[in-house]
């Protein structure tokens, strides 16, 4: 095939020098519905636990196993991402979220703790299966100048889904003691509306080459980018068919990019799930938005929301090592500042809130940019399976951990720890973040 040139003598990429089509911003919409859901789900539990507590008699521990099941389910649902991997992303695009809409409505018939638990475990591995399906999917179609951006814009949509949850949930309080049973149901709404959508996307042309169905990814990809594109703007001739592999991820050049991904994505949604699972009595705690703990959630979800915006930009053009740095050590500043000073000024805490949420952008963005840069094709879904995995110990630590220690050693201590959690964050971004900027696809995912 006959390419044609830029001015500067290069090579024209149909794929990867690629404008923001409305492919593309129909691809981002429908691939954000799945971290929209668990910020919806985790977070619409924090409001429905201040009905459900008293309700059905739990006590700390099983309020913090309720609020922590769905992270427990994520864990689970991530080492599918290697059935996206052997299967292909199209089919599993949809059954995932059709398991979400089953597990969301079963949810307003439970009558014990042990039953809600069971549910929000299901709702999870739901959840967690969509992370590597969707944002492999995305990543796999995204050129390289938008890449950053399209997979942000899921980060961003899970702070959507949060702090829309704190706002339904306010106003569904107002149906009376049963409320948390319309709330917990409700998330089957946005789920059935994402399913529909989904129907007809394309497979990846990426996955189709490298199950040697060259013909399927070349009809994809002009379908998706014109005539003129071909699949040999995705790969050299030659260099198509590659057998997935789990083993893969953990041989030696990948294992350090694994390591590296898993530990700052823990470190990081450990303290943050925390404070948005459990932010209604952490409000109540530092006697902020007294009365009105669920809009003064919902601005804690709508402060991490504002942080994911400026880091779309700054990670092309800061670069993804030194973003995740700066980010990193301010949002341990901000978090120390609620630790040491619990009990005010009311300036001190506020400052502390709001450097912490606004700073995690960086490191929320790079939650799904990191693993689909740094893995190829044969291996991406597995390897996002398996980080968002490994995060949810962290996370589902946290968040059970959260109201024992809320209650067993106080809002301050409980800060601290969080502190030192981030700070362990820091020094593994210093240590060990690569710099992929500019990079194609297949030049980030490739182990020098």
């Amino acid at each position: 095939m006959i390419h044609l040139h830029s001015k500067k003598g290069k090579r024209k990429n149909y794929v990867e020098d690629a404008g923001f089509t409305p492919f593309h911003k129909r691809l981002t919409l429908y691939s954000s519905g799945g971290p929209f859901l668990d910020g919806y789900i985790l977070s619409i539990i924090g409001m429905a636990l201040t009905q459900i507590t008293p309700q059905l008699h739990l006590s700390a521990v099983w309020s913090g196993l309720i609020g922590a099941s769905a992270l427990l389910g994520i864990f689970i649902g991530g080492f599918l991402g290697y059935l996206t991997d052997k299967i292909g992303r199209q089919l599993m695009y949809t059954l995932d979220f059709i398991v979400l809409i089953v597990g969301s409505i079963l949810q307003f018939w439970v009558q014990n703790g042990v039953e809600l638990f069971i549910l929000r475990l299901i709702l999870g591995i739901a959840v967690g299966a969509d992370y590597p399906i969707a944002t492999s999917l995305l990543a796999e179609f995204s050129p390289r100048k938008h890449r950053g951006a399209m997979l942000g814009v899921t980060l961003v949509a899970y702070y959507v889904g949060s702090t829309v949850a704190y706002i339904v949930g306010v106003w569904m309080l107002n149906i009376g003691p049963d409320a948390w049973r319309w709330m917990l149901a409700s998330s089957a709404v946005p789920a059935v509306i994402l399913v529909l959508l989904r129907l007809g996307t394309p497979e990846s042309p990426r996955w189709l080459l490298n199950q040697g169905r060259k013909k399927d990814a070349n009809r994809v990809v002009k379908k998706v980018y014109g005539e003129k594109a071909s699949v040999e703007d995705i790969v050299p001739p030659g260099a198509e068919e590659k057998e997935t592999s789990f083993l893969k991820v953990f041989s030696q050049g990948y294992l350090k990019r694994l390591l590296y991904i898993s530990l700052f994505y823990t470190f990081q949604v450990a303290p943050t799930f925390a404070m948005l699972t459990f932010g209604p009595e952490m409000l109540k705690t530092y006697h902020l938005f007294q009365g009105s703990t669920g809009y003064g959630s919902a601005v804690i979800s709508l402060l991490f929301l504002i942080g994911c915006i400026p880091a779309l930009f700054l990670v092309n053009k800061m670069g993804r090592r030194p973003m995740m740095i700066t980010c990193f050590a301010v949002m341990t500043l901000g978090i120390l500042l609620l630790g040491l000073f619990p009990n005010g000024p009311l300036g001190f805490i506020m400052t502390g809130f709001i450097l912490y949420a606004v700073f995690s952008g960086g490191p929320n963005v790079m939650e799904w940019l990191a693993p689909n840069e740094l893995f190829p094709t044969e291996i991406r879904g597995t390897a996002i399976g398996i980080v968002t995995s490994i995060s949810r110990i962290g996370a589902f630590l946290g968040t059970y951990l959260f109201p024992v220690s809320l209650q067993d050693l106080g809002i301050g201590p409980t800060m601290i720890i969080g502190a030192i959690v981030t700070f362990a964050g820091l020094i593994v971004c210093i240590f060990m973040a690569e710099e992929t900027k500019n990079k194609t696809l297949n030049e980030a995912s490739t182990v020098k």
